[in-house]
């Protein structure tokens, strides 16, 4: 098998890179090692960035993300028992979307087998080979048969756990990583949501969140010890710590129970490898990055980085040389770092850390109440929350 452009992983960044390509009329090759039955059911982020929204809008797969998606202009800080909104679109004229992970993947899936362009499942027993030539290779099996794919151009997107990172060779990446002493225990409910908006909210026993997947369905979180049993959190506790952490200072929580759905336990970590590139292979996405959720940027930041390589490939493509694929890592890096920054701040703004220190408690309240009666707080929250541009970053 033969193609300019072979991508690994059939997420968004994977997908939507595939899918921003082949509308410039470039081949590629798309391969995943799971079913595409999984890919479309797995559970992931869903707050999507104006510039997602727009990208996915633009390129033709934004129909049912306009139909189904519920815009947000703001979100709720709340501590010390009084809630306080954030206009994000007042501040700047931006908005942020609740649409689940899975659902851009589904999306993105429909419209790239509609376009007859290859798209493997169950690819088994891959590796990539040949990183040192001009020429990278895929082998994998698929439905028993052994298969190697040659590419002018490898697109690592397969995510933190894949095999393109751990590809390069050793000592060729550095790698910057931060693990957090917490780790969030969500739900999904049969309930609806708390609010219109998302709610965070800062309390001595520890972070919440309060978001939603539909108007009929509740996303919670509750921060956590990173070895959490679920066994230990029956329903009847999760329930009353949500309700105790979003309290106001009258006793009544917004919170409404329902049946829940789901539960697990996500660890908090922020990760980075420099360069984003080894020869011809490029890494783009959780293959690259890690950021904790406080910040709802791991799906944007992998729309972000793939809207640049796409355009640093289609530059190549047409003849117009090397300079942007070359410059591909640091135009990305700019943007991650930001977003890393800007998750790192709210995970630290928002969380009790280990040994609840009485100082530390009151500062983060004094930073929440300038963010919330500052213009500049404000304006610095939002315009990071919403997602700062594609590529100037």
């Amino acid at each position: 098998m033969r193609t300019q452009v072979g991508i690994v992983g059939a997420g968004p960044a994977g997908l939507l890179l595939g899918h921003l390509l082949h509308r410039a009329g470039i081949e590629t090759v798309l391969i995943e090692a799971r079913s595409r039955a999984y890919v479309e059911e797995r559970i992931r982020a869903g707050l999507l960035e104006q510039g997602t929204v727009d990208v996915l809008t633009a390129t033709g797969v934004g129909e049912r993300l306009r139909r189904e998606g519920l815009p947000h202009a703001g979100i709720e800080l709340r501590f010390d028992g009084e809630g306080h909104r954030i206009d994000l679109a007042g501040l700047t004229g931006k908005r942020v979307t609740i649409y689940g992970q899975q659902e851009v993947v589904k999306d993105l899936i429909a419209a790239r087998l509609a376009a007859g362009a290859p798209l493997l499942f169950e690819a088994e027993g891959l590796a990539v080979r040949g990183l040192d030539t001009d020429r990278p290779r895929l082998a994998f099996r698929q439905d028993g048969r052994e298969q190697v794919l040659d590419c002018d151009i490898l697109a690592g997107c397969d995510g933190f756990h894949g095999i393109c990172r751990d590809a390069i060779p050793a000592g060729r990446l550095q790698v910057f990583e931060r693990v957090y002493p917490f780790a969030w225990l969500g739900i999904l409910a049969a309930a609806p949501p708390a609010s219109h908006e998302l709610i965070y909210a800062r309390h001595e026993r520890g972070f919440a969140l309060a978001t939603m997947r539909s108007n009929s369905l509740a996303r919670h979180y509750l921060q956590c010890r990173p070895e959490e049993d679920l066994a230990a959190w029956p329903d009847d506790r999760i329930w009353a710590e949500l309700h105790a952490r979003m309290a106001g200072r009258d006793g009544a929580s917004p919170v409404k129970e329902g049946p829940i759905l789901q539960r697990g336990v996500t660890p908090m970590r922020s990760f980075v490898v420099e360069p984003m590139r080894h020869g011809r292979l490029f890494l783009a996405g959780d293959a690259a990055h890690i950021v904790p959720p406080s910040g709802a940027k791991g799906m944007n930041l992998a729309i972000a980085d793939v809207v640049v390589l796409a355009r640093a490939i289609e530059a190549w493509h047409r003849g117009q040389g090397l300079a942007l694929l070359d410059a591909y890592s640091s135009t990305a890096l700019r943007r991650i770092w930001k977003a890393q920054r800007f998750s790192w701040w709210m995970t630290s703004l928002l969380h009790r850390f280990d040994g609840g220190d009485p100082f530390e408690h009151r500062v983060q309240l004094a930073e929440l109440d300038y963010v919330c009666r500052s213009a500049a707080g404000a304006l610095t929250l939002a315009e990071n929350y919403v997602g700062l541009p594609l590529e100037a970053g």
